[in-house]
């Protein structure tokens, strides 16, 4: 049993991945946008080119895992949702929940701890973070049912920032169990149909979680967990293994 939320690094197995840009022709730009979005992290990214330069197969990223190539994107999917886009976007609801997408590569990276900055160390690492926090938000909507917890450290962010607070009136429109975590006066949150938790502990305070667990075996079981390890610097992975997901989602309904 997991003694607190970092205990749940020390059981990762991390897998060694690297991303493959196959045939670039996009410019070096483009290319210094990805570099920015994993500098640092235990996930190296080369170009590589083959002989089917010439047919148009060109600005293709291959997530590859001993060898073998387990997930593909386009650096065109890349630019749209991720290495164009910056946070204050989805702080102020300017991307729609339902268009919120995380390309294939990148959620193939699950499980793979991350060391991620947040502005101004780093204008790019932490988006990753909100990316997929929001993605595990638009699984739990869809699916319309299950148990959500998400963390927030201070609770009056959910009001604060437009497009949070967006997505969370829409999951309080569903039949998803949705549990919110803070710190702050739940009261600011009463005219929320969500169940509001409040306190002052280290989880409280420096974790950054959205869990959510599907009514049902056949849904997508999927986690981020983070802690803020030093002010503004984040240890983070996302997980789909249902096993993982159901151990983060029962510790934090009972330990927290």
């Amino acid at each position: 049993m997991a003694e607190s939320l970092r205990s749940f690094f020390d059981g990762l197995e991390a897998p060694d991945r690297n991303l493959v840009v196959v045939n670039r022709s996009s410019p070096d730009p483009v290319r210094a946008l990805f570099d920015e979005l994993l500098d640092g992290q235990p996930v190296s990214i080369e170009d590589i080119e083959t002989e089917t330069k010439d047919n148009g197969n060109t600005d293709i990223v291959a997530l590859v895992e001993n060898g073998v190539v387990v997930a593909e994107s386009t650096l065109d999917e890349l630019l749209a949702s991720v290495l164009l886009i910056n946070s204050d976007l989805y702080k102020t609801g300017a991307i729609d929940l339902a268009n919120v997408t995380l390309p294939d590569v990148l959620r193939g990276l699950d499980e793979v701890p991350f060391r991620l900055r947040g502005y101004p160390q780093s204008n790019k690492e932490k988006l990753l973070l909100i990316i997929v926090s929001r993605v595990i938000e638009r699984i739990a909507a869809e699916h319309g049912g299950g148990t959500l917890r998400a963390s927030f450290q201070r609770l009056p962010r959910i009001n604060d920032e437009q497009g949070t607070r967006t997505v969370y009136e829409t999951l309080a429109d569903t039949d998803v169990d949705v549990h919110v975590y803070g710190t702050g006066d739940p009261a600011a949150l009463s005219d929320l149909s969500v169940t509001v938790h409040s306190g002052t502990t280290y989880p409280y305070r420096r974790s950054w979680f959205v869990v959510f667990t599907p009514s049902d075996d056949d849904g997508t079981h999927v986690a981020l967990l983070a802690i803020e390890d030093e002010p503004n610097v984040w240890d983070g992975f996302w997980t789909f293994r249902p096993e993982l997901v159901t151990q983060i989602e029962h510790h934090i309904a009972t330990r927290i």
